[in-house]
């Protein structure tokens, strides 16, 4: 069982930057990659990126790769999503969540029934 909790979320001007931290307990993220996903209202989730825990490979959507960046901090076993240049579109509720890293098709890593544990949560609203 691996438990998730988001943080950093809040109301921030177009144009600033946030960054948002998941911290999983339960267990170590050794065998699994921790992905973001955001749901704005009446939308389907969005994939937005993905860091594979053992081999740091990162994977981004691409309309978002030039704005976010996600890291993460072994020793807080905390992954963050680091966002710039804040849009009003990017308002929306984000997720972290938790695979086991693997690669079998293209659409394993994007696809948000393919991620077994999710947080709660977190509101980001980007609005003047």
């Amino acid at each position: 069982q691996v438990n998730l909790v988001e943080s950093g979320g809040g109301l921030v001007l177009p144009g600033d930057s946030l960054r948002l931290s998941c911290t999983g307990s339960g267990r170590t993220f050794d065998s699994y990659a921790v992905g973001w996903f955001r749901q704005a209202p009446g939308k389907d989730r969005e994939f937005v990126g993905r860091i594979a825990w053992g081999s740091d490979v990162k994977d981004y959507a691409e309309s978002l790769k030039a704005r976010f960046t996600i890291s993460k901090d072994n020793a807080e076993n905390t992954v963050y999503l680091k966002m710039n240049s804040l849009k009003p579109e990017d308002t929306a509720v984000y997720y972290c969540a938790a695979q086991l890293d693997a690669r079998p098709n293209s659409a394993y890593t994007t696809t948000p029934s393919k991620y077994v544990y999710w947080g709660q949560g977190t509101q980001v609203t980007v609005s003047s």
